[in-house]
């Protein structure tokens, strides 16, 4: 579920996430919100634990030299249906690393929550300082069609809980999408909503980084919503022209 990766002398993060069609489903049992895609049972284990991401890979892991970005998301940044090495998160830290940043990469990714569930697990997944925040969240409410004003309303609180744990840390949101079947009017106050909320927290709004892979069947597995390992790639690409200029400001990241 959640894997935390070094890259030495490599990297900008990036942040967000995935639109349209999310990810997983939810907590068992939270009223008013039915099972989406993705079964996040070990990573709900995981989270009720209170137990921070744990370090994976890299020998500089948990150190204070270079950047630590933190994403913050669904099963798209848990690497659904993947080795976490072909998940997004970690394909970011490799460009990263080759393009001369010092990255610590901690993926807090959950199947199937929904913004609600992020805001609730937010304040322990900040016990460790994160330079980068990257907010990948709320797919799921558009998949469930949840009310925009409640998952704007969460977003926020999640941003606000951030900067109080670090007023230094970058924060970026990811640009969601909810299903046309939900009607114009919906999916156009939900598309609104991260618009709102970027301009008025002063935080970077990422573009839906699944263009050109959603709805590629060569670059998504058999449920037609989560990208395979080349489609994880793709999107850790798309990312990455958006994310490199915030990761470059942070200080002690770029390396060369």
């Amino acid at each position: 579920m959640r894997e935390l990766y070094s890259f030495c002398a490599g990297g900008v993060v990036a942040c967000v996430l995935f639109a349209t069609a999310a990810c997983g489903g939810d907590r068992a049992g939270e009223p008013g919100q039915g099972g989406g895609t993705g079964d996040g049972q070990s990573s709900v284990a995981a989270r009720e634990s209170g137990t921070a991401p744990e370090s994976t890979t890299g020998a500089t892991a948990g150190a204070t030299n270079g950047a630590r970005v933190l994403f913050i998301g669904t099963s798209l940044t848990a690497g659904f249906g993947l080795d976490p090495d072909s998940a997004y998160p970690a394909a970011i830290g490799r460009l990263a690393e080759a393009a001369g940043y010092d990255v610590t990469v901690a993926a807090a990714g959950l199947s199937g929550e929904t913004s609600a569930g992020a805001l609730r697990r937010i304040d322990w997944l900040l016990n460790d300082k994160a330079d980068v925040v990257v907010i990948e969240t709320g797919a799921n409410d558009g998949l469930r069609g949840l009310d925009p004003d409640t998952t704007q309303a969460n977003i926020v609180g999640i941003i606000q809980r951030v900067r109080a744990a670090n007023p230094q840390a970058q924060v970026l949101l990811a640009q969601m999408e909810a299903p046309p079947n939900l009607g114009q009017r919906y999916t156009r106050e939900f598309r609104d909503l991260f618009m709102n909320v970027a301009r008025e927290q002063q935080v970077v709004l990422v573009p839906f980084f699944l263009e050109g892979v959603a709805g590629d069947p060569s670059l998504n597995q058999a449920d037609g919503i989560h990208p395979n390992a080349e489609g994880a790639r793709r999107a850790a690409e798309n990312m990455w022209k958006a994310l490199a200029p915030v990761l470059r400001q942070v200080p002690g990241a770029f390396t060369r």
